[in-house]
């Protein structure tokens, strides 16, 4: 069965253009449901039936793996089946019919505007660092990037002369987003002035450079905004899908309607957005107890 794992593990990323992450992750999930059919002596994918793919997520309940895991483990065992009956290695898929555990739908943390701009103020030295630091997290508060898209930002994908970037999203989907006068400034500073240092003759092809002029790499900037958030008595567990969540969350608070965010932060599907509805909810559910009179 591992043989058939390798094959659909290359059709993820030949077919499906999914990302490295994403197959790293479908890999690790299969794996674990592989060595269940083997234990059981399934060895051929006419071996398994639904009955064996319930048993393996009984057994991830009793291992305490959570809802959102489980489902996202079952996810991979149902495209690996039909990935075998694409490819007429089987004639069924035995996982179809097996419930996904339901998941409850956990509240994205973000800041408030005050918070942002204590973010931002813990940048304002004039050091090189300063100034990278600054630019990396205003543009991405203004454009709602994934930590991923920011670090792999090339400099062919930016202009700040229309105040546009794109970016290439989970699926290898292009998008163009918008990025704001603020953000603007802040990231020709670091052009013109840290940027053309490191790399005076444009030979990294990357945006965002380390100091020795290097590739940035998400656990670098992972690093960096937890520094900032530090500098700045950031109290809360931040993290580079913090921003993200509050230009999302600032977004509909300010009006924008649910589609437009949607498209701004690549997702494929508007469900994933409207968690953000209820962030916004709560929040005026909150002011409301706190300010009324009879709150």
């Amino acid at each position: 069965m591992n043989d058939y794992l390798d094959l659909f593990i290359s059709y993820l990323a030949v077919e499906k253009g999914l990302s490295a992450n994403t197959r790293s992750a479908y890999s690790l999930d299969l794996a674990r449901y592989l060595d269940f059919l083997e234990k059981i002596e399934r060895h051929k994918p006419s071996d398994v039936g639904s009955a064996d793919v319930a048993s393996f997520m009984a057994a991830l309940q009793k291992l305490d793996n959570g809802p959102r895991s489980r489902a996202r483990c079952l996810s991979a065992i149902r495209m690996f089946h039909k990935f075998l009956m694409i490819e007429n290695y089987a004639d069924s898929n035995p996982a179809t019919i097996i419930e996904a555990p339901r998941t409850l739908h956990k509240l994205p943390h973000f800041l408030d505007g005050r918070e942002v701009d204590a973010l931002f103020t813990a940048c304002m030295g004039k050091r090189g660092e300063d100034l990278r630091d600054r630019a990396m997290l205003e543009l991405l508060y203004a454009t709602g990037l994934r930590v991923s898209e920011l670090v792999n930002l090339k400099l062919r994908e930016v202009n700040l002369d229309s105040g546009y970037l794109m970016t290439v999203g989970k699926g290898n989907k292009e998008r163009l987003v918008p990025i704001g006068e603020s953000a603007r400034v802040q990231v020709a500073v670091y052009l013109d002035t840290v940027r053309l240092l490191l790399d005076p003759l444009r030979q990294n092809p990357h945006f965002f450079l380390s100091r020795l002029g290097g590739v940035m790499s998400r656990q670098a900037f992972w690093n960096i905004i937890k520094k900032r958030a530090e500098m700045a008595a950031i109290r809360k567990n931040i993290s580079p899908h913090t921003l993200r969540h509050s230009f999302a969350t600032h977004l509909l608070e300010n009006g924008a309607d649910l589609r437009s965010v949607q498209i701004m932060l690549g997702h494929a599907d508007l469900a994933s957005t409207q968690i953000y509805t209820h962030v916004t909810r709560e929040r005026l559910k909150r002011l409301h107890q706190q300010i009324h009179p009879r709150g």
